[in-house]
């Protein structure tokens, strides 16, 4: 027979977790709150500050922009999408972390970089995708419309943009003319929407679209601007590419004489192996 006092099993784990004290309970919540917050910005969703005008008025300096990480795993950016990406070696950066900065101030900004509220790193970009692969990009009609694969482009986000009859200049982003790009496989065109000053592929070339981190899609911060990003709509009515698609080349034309010439001899070679069968 068990005595009448015997405490009821895994009472005594409760009495210990009741023993934590409020000054022990803040530490642990905070630990798990960071690594929960370090876990969504590593593989979901990160905020990402906006450190350049090239991207007005669409984002401006100080914006933060919610950015999500994971729609790209199951399909390529489209045209119109805003995208964050690695730039590749030639990029200028647009952001310079201080040389001069404390310590404190290293540690602070480390750990606001360890739950994406922090500054961007120097070879971060965001731009918009105008042309994917097999895509031909130019400038420009009489209204100074961009062309993508013929069809001239109405960019409402387009507030800034330099004179449309101004000359272009190799190796410069300014001049709205440039010369006509073919988009490779595997690789982006992108522009800012600050034409007049956005160091682009015009001037520092396409973009791998495996350096592409995710797709802006909201405003977060401040509060005053928040709103969603505009996206494809400009581009519905282009067509597609002369390579786009899933590593399908181009369709070649068939030609007349030599499919005369080819299929007689593949109808000869199946029908004496049918009757070799039939033989047997």
């Amino acid at each position: 027979m068990e005595p009448a006092n015997r405490p009821a099993p895994g009472g005594s784990q409760r009495r210990q977790r009741r023993k934590l004290k409020l000054w022990q309970e803040i530490p642990l919540l905070l630990v798990i709150a960071l690594g929960v917050a370090f876990l969504v910005q590593t593989f979901l969703f990160r905020a990402y500050y906006i450190p350049s005008s090239s991207m007005e008025d669409t984002l401006v300096r100080g914006d933060r922009v919610l950015v999500n990480k994971v729609v790209y795993h199951f399909g390529d950016p489209e045209r119109g999408d805003v995208v964050v990406f690695k730039g590749p070696s030639n990029w200028t950066p647009e952001f310079s972390a201080d040389p001069n900065a404390s310590f404190f101030s290293k540690v602070g900004s480390g750990l606001s970089d360890l739950v994406g509220l922090g500054t961007p790193g120097e070879k971060d970009f965001i731009k918009r995708v105008i042309g994917v692969p097999g895509d031909r990009v130019s400038c420009c009609d009489v209204k100074g419309r961009i062309f993508v694969n013929g069809t001239p482009i109405d960019e409402p986000y387009v507030t800034k943009n330099a004179n449309k009859d101004s000359p272009k200049t190799p190796g410069q982003c300014g001049p709205r003319q440039f010369d006509e790009v073919v988009v490779e496989p595997g690789m982006l065109f992108v522009m800012g929407d600050n034409r007049f000053v956005s160091q682009d592929s015009r001037c520092r070339g396409l973009v791998p679209i495996e350096n592409v981190i995710g797709r802006a899609g909201t405003v977060v911060w401040p509060i005053s601007r928040w709103d969603s990003i505009s996206e494809s709509d400009p581009f519905q009515s282009v067509p597609t590419g002369q390579t786009q698609g899933l590593g399908v080349g181009p369709v070649l034309p068939v030609d007349p004489a030599g499919l005369a010439i080819v299929a007689p001899v593949w109808l000869a070679r199946r029908n004496t192996a049918r009757s070799r069968r039939l033989r047997a």
